[in-house]
């Protein structure tokens, strides 16, 4: 297939850099959502994105319906949150995230009947989208609409879509790009929307493009996903919309690689997208914007993967925000017994967890479990001045110098090597002959970067 397939493009399809891991994504690709029936409890942390935690607004006892407001989110950056589910507030309490976070929860136990099997599916993903009523908006009104939804960032960062989609004097928005690369190992549930419920995202693109305003619309897709481009491609048909086919490659679904690859453009370092006039967003919130500003409905359930050959039957599930993690493996057919390390998302950037209640968030995109032939322990020597970190990275940064500075609290050569440029992709670690965990120690040296500006 070829790259790009569209003359408008001025990108070559790819970036410089970068690695190929093996994709592991035939355990679960051909796995057709399934609804996973309603869970006894969910557990709803309250901050479900980057930013500030949302207030809760109700009391134990009080009864909710499924779509209800529990939570609202008072700053500008952060979300409302809602019940997935009818039922009761038990108590309000704390949770563990995989990432090690504690934060304050509110726990909803299940009551009365439920919207359940096809007929949710057909609520969240299912039924006619149509494509022509973007004009009837305001871009405010539907800003304002994706806000009142809590609509977060689908792809794995959380970041409040409303603040991403906005009307914006200061910063002219040229092009909204979506994100359908879904560049990382083992995770299927981009693909499997774009394959069954194509018309959600163009719909939602098109209302998207309407609130910042763009005169372009560019779905970026690896190449390695060809029934996907064909059903965005017939969907888009007598839209606006341009489908990009870009070269399978990990970190190819990075915001400041997909722009290089589709539109030729450098995002300056430390720089955001709408710097050089684009929006960024993934295919999962698109159909999340539909379904919010179409259907008036908020973000409730999302689409996950879970999978890996320590899994007994991968699949790809509809789950309501706040099911338990194994909840979710359970209905998988539960843990093979050589399974050996559980991770919230895919191996490359996700956090590896070992506490099964900790609870599906909005930025939940999968759970893979690797075997103990997948997990090979290599003891870590010294650095053996390759320079493959280097030759890999896609920020062109220099990771080895970062990793040890943060090792050593060195916060003055990390800000000097940039050390907050690092999204954190994991490709240095994935190269290392010398087995050192230079993306951990990375993320260890930003937290303390944090810490000391408060």
């Amino acid at each position: 297939m070829e790259l790009l397939q569209s003359k408008d493009l001025p990108g070559k399809g790819s970036f410089s850099h970068g690695i190929h891991p093996p994709d592991n994504k035939s355990l679960s690709r051909d796995a057709a959502i399934e609804v996973v029936p309603t869970p006894k409890r969910v557990v709803l942390p309250l901050l479900q994105n980057i930013g500030v935690p949302s207030k809760s607004i109700v009391q134990p006892k009080k009864q909710v319906v499924a779509g209800e407001a529990i939570g609202v989110g008072e700053a500008f950056i952060s979300t409302n949150l809602h019940s997935p589910i009818n039922g009761v507030v038990e108590n309000t309490g704390v949770c563990t995230l995989p990432n090690g976070r504690h934060l304050p929860a509110i726990y909803i136990k299940a009551e009365g009947e439920q919207l359940s099997g096809q007929a949710l599916y057909e609520d969240v993903l299912g039924g006619p989208w149509p494509k022509d009523c973007p004009a009837i908006y305001y871009p405010s009104t539907i800003s304002k609409a994706i806000h009142e939804a809590g609509i977060v960032g689908l792809g794995g960062a959380a970041f409040p879509t409303h603040v991403k989609v906005r009307p914006d004097d200061t910063k002219m928005i040229d092009t909204l790009m979506i994100n359908g690369c879904e560049c990382e190992p083992y995770l299927t549930n981009d693909y499997r929307v774009m394959l069954e419920a194509p018309g959600a995202i163009i719909a939602g693109a098109l209302h998207g493009a309407r609130a910042v305003s763009a005169r372009e619309i560019i779905i970026g897709v690896e190449d390695n996903k060809p029934a996907a481009i064909e059903r965005l491609k017939k969907e888009a048909e007598g839209t606006v919309i341009k489908i990009a086919v870009l070269k399978t490659k990990y970190p190819q679904g990075s915001e400041k690689q997909l722009i290089k690859a589709v539109l030729g453009l450098e995002v300056p370092l430390g720089g955001l997208p709408s710097d050089v006039g684009v929006a960024m967003s993934n295919v999962g919130t698109m159909a999340a914007i539909a379904r919010g500003v179409i259907r008036e409905k908020p973000l409730t359930h999302r689409v996950i993967t879970v999978t890996g050959r320590g899994v007994s039957n991968p699949k790809n599930l509809l789950v309501p925000i706040g099911l338990s993690m194994q909840d979710a493996i359970d209905y998988c057919g539960g843990l093979t017994k050589d399974a050996a390390r559980i991770i919230a998302g895919g191996p490359m950037m996700g956090f590896a967890f070992s506490n099964l209640s900790m609870p599906v968030t909005k930025g939940t995109s999968g759970i893979t479990v690797l075997t103990h032939d997948d997990v090979r322990k290599e003891n870590e020597t010294s650095c053996v001045r390759c320079g493959r970190c280097v030759d890999v990275c896609p920020m062109q940064l220099v990771p080895t110098k970062l990793a040890m500075a943060s090792r050593h609290g060195n916060l003055s050569l990390a800000h000097q090597y940039n050390i907050m440029a690092c999204f954190e992709c994991g490709c240095c670690t994935y190269v290392c002959p010398a087995h050192i965990k230079l993306v951990q120690l990375i993320r260890m040296g930003k937290a303390m970067v944090v810490a000391s500006r408060k």
